[in-house]
């Protein structure tokens, strides 16, 4: 056998040796770092691929009337889910589905698409699936490897009224809106949030704390046990929110209101607590929670009455009449006004080169502060109001909540419009408009516009003689400071005399809001406010006193025409239903 001879020095065998314990040293080394000092961090990692961690949707609270009758609900509906990290041949999966639920294989991919968030996160596919189809689902479960499916509470409405501008809705979390969130990790792609009216603004309370489960799985994917080191953490409900409404009186307002347009607030003057409040045109209430048809939804949105609008709350008005009490407090206040003195309506009055009339073309003759209020004549307040200066009626008006938010507890509010001085300058200049501008604020003309829920407040302030609490539909321990009008005694028991004359006087232009109930007394003032727009819009403003009780009311109609022979009939209607239910209760 030949041999070859050992050309290697001992100096590159001691290399090689040296190169040798050194990669030892260094696997040594990786393996200490890997299996000691990053035990914790690839754990976690082990344990995605082994274990599953499902989140499950909290039930919100629930909504309910002032007695405990039940507004708003949950009702169980089943979520379709998949696991993208388990999910292969998705094109093939996504057709088995559209096949089995009756949904359009695209509108599946867009939903994935559309909730994706990480490959071990659940991204919805499909909702609102009934139990058959769940059953169907169940059957092909070999062939849907990585789809699952889970119960989700969504909102449902039992009572038999809809309240759709006071409850508001909930939307689902999609991407753009859990960008725009500040915490996003409070909710996850499909969550519902609070997104209008009480819903919105209660959301801290209503939404509840998710639950979170996790699960061991094989390689396969499948699910075969809990996870006994990682507690189950279950969901825990929203609170539930008890409101001011009454579901008797909303419902007598919600019937009045069918076929109309306009606003009807009924509530308890001192407490601001609101009884009832329409907004019509309104909505179904479930609009929102996927149950309606891509059709109905645009027949909503583009119907010319904009039921989507909340108009006790953003509808800008001009009130007309029912705001004289504001220019007859603004005189009352100054010590050199005679409320007895009379000044003669001969049916106009000019000032200038104009000519302003008042709504009885032949005049009411010699009228004083009661006769005009009753009369609504508008010459006598013309004559009244002529020499004052505009900012002085205008913090009249802000005195009584004109020109600010109420801070009712619904989201977007409007402030409406109280001109001044600096405002009239700032929009026509300083030669152009005149002191008629003066006389059309006085009865609620112009450029003076308001929302019907300050007038709701203006008329407790008048009704508590000041010491109103704010307007909310939410019993709650603490509200926002209300505006607190600072005038004598003797001024605010003249407005409540004269009100009270618009609706017992035979002349009264408000008489029909007082129904023929033994111990109920009705105070109010009646309204027609020109709409440059259509025909006039017909409003009463007032507040009944049965016993020891008392129930404000605003009632708008858009183009109704005149206050006295529309609006206030319809208030004295709202009147009788309340007590009527009142004295079947008191029998109970």
């Amino acid at each position: 056998m030949l041999k070859a001879d050992n050309i290697v020095s001992f100096h590159q065998y001691l290399v090689a040796i040296g190169i040798t314990w050194l990669l030892i040293i260094v696997l040594l080394a990786r393996f200490f770092q890997i299996q000691i000092l990053g035990h914790d961090r690839y754990q976690k990692k082990a344990n995605t691929n082994r274990i599953r961690k499902v989140t499950t949707t909290a039930p919100r609270g629930l909504i309910l009337d002032r007695n405990g009758q039940i507004l708003v609900d949950n009702l169980p509906t089943y979520v379709l889910t998949a696991i993208p990290g388990e999910l292969s041949q998705k094109g093939e999966k996504f057709g088995i589905i559209s096949n089995i639920i009756g949904l359009d294989s695209i509108t599946v991919s867009k939903n994935y698409k559309k909730y994706y968030r990480g490959r071990f996160i659940p991204t919805r596919l499909a909702k609102d699936l009934t139990f058959h189809q769940i059953s169907k689902l169940e059957e092909n479960r070999l062939n849907l490897e990585g789809v699952y499916y889970q119960q989700f509470p969504e909102r449902y409405f039992p009572s038999k009224v809809r309240a759709s501008h006071i409850l508001g809705y909930v939307k689902e979390v999609d991407k753009p809106i859990r960008n725009s969130l500040d915490d996003k990790n409070e909710y996850e792609l499909g969550d519902m949030i609070g997104w209008n009216g009480l819903e919105k603004k209660y959301e801290s309370y209503l939404k509840g704390k998710r639950g979170v489960y996790f699960y061991e799985v094989d390689a396969f994917g499948r699910e075969v046990g809990y996870v006994t080191d990682l507690p189950p953490q279950n969901p825990e409900p929203g609170q539930n929110i008890i409101t001011t409404l009454d579901i008797n009186v909303q419902e007598t307002l919600e019937k009045l209101m069918e076929g109309r347009r306009g606003v009807i607030l009924v509530g308890i003057p001192e407490t601001g607590e609101i009884l009832g409040a329409v907004s019509a045109p309104d909505y179904k209430p479930d609009l929102f929670t996927g149950l309606m048809l891509e059709q109905e939804w645009k027949n909503v949105l583009n119907y010319p009455e904009k039921p989507l609008i909340n108009r006790f709350n953003q509808g800008l008005y001009p009130p007309g009449s029912i705001v004289k009490m504001v220019t007859a407090a603004t005189l009352l206040n100054n010590p050199e006004f005679d409320p007895y003195g009379e000044r003669k309506c001969e049916g106009s009055y000019q000032i200038g080169d104009r000519l302003f009339r008042c709504w009885l073309i032949q005049g009411h003759g010699k009228m004083n502060l009661t006769s005009a209020m009753l009369n609504s004549c508008d010459i006598y307040f013309y004559k009244s109001i002529h020499y004052f200066d505009l900012d002085k009626l205008s913090n009249s008006f802000r005195a009584f909540g004109f020109g600010q938010p109420t801070q009712i507890d619904i989201s977007g509010e409007s402030s409406g419009l109280v001109p001044s001085i600096s405002y009239m300058n700032k929009r026509y200049g300083r030669y152009g408009w005149s002191k008629g501008a003066l006389l059309n604020i006085s009865i609620g003309q112009g450029e003076l516009l308001v929302t019907p829920i300050q007038v709701f407040n203006y008329v407790n302030l008048i009704a508590s003689k000041g010491k109103a609490k704010v307007p909310h539909f939410v019993m709650v321990d603490r509200l926002p400071e209300n505006v607190q009008p600072d005038f004598e005694s003797d001024l605010w028991d003249r407005i409540v005399l004269d009100m009270r004359a618009v609706i017992a006087h035979k002349n009264g232009t408000g008489k029909s809001a007082q129904p023929n109930i033994p111990g109920l007394k009705v105070f109010g003032k009646t309204g027609t406010a020109e709409n440059p727009h259509g025909e006039d819009h017909a409003w009463f403003t007032g507040w009944a006193e049965y016993y020891d009780q008392k129930f404000s009311i605003v009632v708008l109609l858009e183009n109704g025409g005149s206050g006295g022979t529309v609006a206030a009939p319809m208030a004295g209607m709202v009147f009788s239903q309340i007590i009527h239910h009142q004295e079947m209760a008191a029998e109970l």
